[in-house]
């Protein structure tokens, strides 16, 4: 899955951008109070996108 639709996803489903890490983008869930951090390459594992929506509290793309 490519990063960016991943991000669209999230952003779609109420995440919001929280800030840069050194490797990794933070996206947080005001709603459910959870934070994930979204990787900084081009393509990602599905499995890890299904991870991160989880972790979030929202589904799978």
């Amino acid at each position: 899955m490519k990063r960016r639709e991943l991000i669209r996803h999230l952003e779609k489903n109420g995440c919001e951008f929280l800030r840069e890490g050194g490797n990794h983008t933070i996206y947080v869930n005001r709603r459910t109070r959870k934070s994930a951090p979204i990787p900084r390459h081009r393509e990602l594992n599905p499995f890890l996108a299904r991870k991160i929506c989880s972790d979030l509290g929202i589904p799978p793309p």
